[in-house]
């Protein structure tokens, strides 16, 4: 496990509603996630401010199926961020997974545009995850809930980046399948430490199935060390999984969830 500061406070902020006194300007950055969209504030030295998540439906495997519905969430996240500081919001950053075609990237950030924002940024999602773990060389995995993205660097420049639509979704699906429930139950059974002992090996398939897109992704590339990121990474065996089909030392730093939404907003 990486512990990261950062992260930590950030991770903290969210959980506890609260925010950090700031001077200066503010910089925002909007996760627009398969299960949760966040909203992360840091200021203008990337000290976390304030963040917010909400559990949504809005995007699947990296496209914006309800437009509308994640307009109005992204909005209603500002509004309750702005009063809690004070001030406005106008400037956010946004993110993408590696890949995907021109139009879905233009249809993302008119969300966060639709919302209020100008937006200033749009970067690749483990791209914005290297950011927070200060990551110069490696290869940076955001496990999410439709896709596995992944970008290695070299030098602290990115020189690969991609994407397929395998995450916690597929996780849930096959949990669904195994107990005879629907998605949402088993959504549920996922979510919950305490029943990880009973979950984890029904799903350590798909966890499998990650590793060898993985695998395949850095094939041809000297990647030394790879660091997962990612709400569908949370497991405690993870990246045991990973490191025993890829023969490379895997890192999972706290907080995993919250990763990506703070690189989101740091590179506003």
């Amino acid at each position: 496990m990486m512990e990261n500061k950062l992260l930590a406070e950030f991770a903290e902020l969210v959980r506890s509603g609260q925010t950090k006194p700031f001077t200066g300007p503010l910089k925002a950055g909007v996760d627009l996630g398969t299960a949760n969209i966040v909203l992360a504030v840091v200021d203008s030295h990337n000290q976390p401010v304030a963040g917010m998540t909400t559990p949504s439906k809005v995007v699947k495997d990296g496209i914006v199926v309800d437009y509308v519905g994640a307009v109005h969430a992204v909005r209603a996240m500002k509004n309750t961020l702005e009063q809690k500081l004070g001030v406005e919001l106008t400037k956010a950053a946004t993110a993408i997974p590696p890949g995907i075609i021109e139009g879905n990237i233009r249809c993302i950030a008119n969300c966060v545009a639709g919302a209020d924002f100008e937006v200033t940024n749009i970067i690749d999602e483990p791209t914005a995850a290297a950011t927070v773990l200060g990551i110069r060389d490696g290869a940076v995995v955001d496990v999410g809930g439709g896709t596995t993205g992944i970008s290695i660097l070299h030098d602290g420049e990115v020189i690969f980046t991609a994407d397929e639509a395998t995450g916690g979704t597929h996780m849930s699906l096959v949990l669904a399948g195994y107990h005879g429930i629907d998605f949402d139950a088993a959504e549920q059974m996922k979510l919950d430490p305490a029943q990880e002992a009973d979950v984890f090996p029904v799903i350590k398939p798909v966890a499998e199935k990650m590793a060898s897109i993985v695998g395949r992704f850095i094939s041809g590339h000297p990647v030394s060390d790879i660091y997962v990121v990612g709400g569908a990474c949370c497991f405690t065996q993870f990246e045991d999984v990973f490191e025993k089909q890829l023969h490379i030392p895997v890192w999972k730093p706290n907080d995993c969830l919250f990763v990506t939404p703070l690189g989101i907003a740091m590179n506003g």
